[in-house]
């Protein structure tokens, strides 16, 4: 299973890179709406909802639409990054800890279309990110990804303590802790190297300064960890192992961006204040 897992993320991070140093916005923007179409028709059908694929196919049409006319490339984005920021503090977080509303109400519904202005908010920081640079978008997503990488070796190795056992059992306090030192130690390596003067933790650095750098990875790492038990609860309750089967060793799309879903437009809103 680990040898699959590795051989799919080679090429998906092949692919991104392909689609990142196209030079073509055009082919960036298809990519990505692809992408976003896909994750939220997985969690409609996680939210168990009437046609997820017309759903998903309306929510994709007006991403695309939003990102060819510019919305997402102004100021008047912070609004939607800081409504999403929102969102995960006030409602989704929570959710970990009072629990999931049942699959047949009106709440779960309500909670599906919240879930899904998440994600769009994700996918519309992508969009952001690239318009600064392919490098600074992908030093945002690294960040993300050094984390969980992190925590799965660091809690193979040494974790006991669990995170959330009803949730997602094979996750430890320990695998987080070492996750997010992991992101610390290259995060200050990266402002030492000159080829990386334009990554999102060397401009955060240079803002905030070394406390603000911390601080701001952190926060991140705390909310793709929170955006990882968030959707583990989701398949949990669907009684589903993966958001669909799509990927060879991981399964879905939802499942490779869950923790992208809150860091993301965290990462735009401060973006938006360096």
């Amino acid at each position: 299973m680990l040898k699959m897992r590795v051989r799919t993320a080679l090429v998906l991070l092949a692919a991104l890179l392909a689609v990142l140093y196209s030079h073509s916005f055009l082919i960036f923007l298809c990519a990505v709406t692809v992408c976003f179409a896909t994750a939220v028709w997985e969690s409609f059908r996680l939210f168990n909802l009437k046609q997820p694929v017309i759903g998903a196919t309306i929510w994709a049409g007006v991403f695309a639409l939003t990102a060819l006319y510019g919305q997402t490339a102004n100021a008047n984005a912070l609004v939607l990054f800081g409504l999403c920021v929102a969102i995960w503090f006030v409602r989704l977080t929570p959710s970990l800890a009072i629990g999931l509303p049942p699959l047949d109400g009106i709440a779960n519904r309500l909670l599906s279309g919240i879930y899904g202005i998440a994600i769009f908010g994700c996918f519309a920081a992508i969009i952001v990110l690239f318009r600064r640079s392919p490098l600074y978008l992908f030093s945002v997503l690294a960040i993300v990804w050094i984390a969980d990488i992190g925590a799965y070796f660091v809690g193979k190795a040494i974790g006991k303590r669990k995170l959330a056992p009803t949730i997602s059992p094979g996750k430890t306090w320990e695998g987080a802790f070492g996750g997010l030192v992991v992101v610390l130690l290259v995060t200050i390596a990266s402002t030492a190297t000159p080829m990386l003067s334009d990554t999102f933790a060397v401009k955060l650095q240079a803002t905030y300064g070394w406390i603000g750098l911390c601080v701001g990875m952190t926060l991140l790492v705390v909310a793709s960890i929170v955006g990882d038990l968030f959707e583990s609860q989701l398949k949990r309750r669907a009684g589903m192992k993966d958001s669909s089967s799509l990927l060879p060793g991981h399964g879905g799309v939802l499942d490779r961006v869950d923790g992208l879903i809150p860091a993301l437009p965290l990462a735009a809103f401060l973006h938006f204040c360096l």
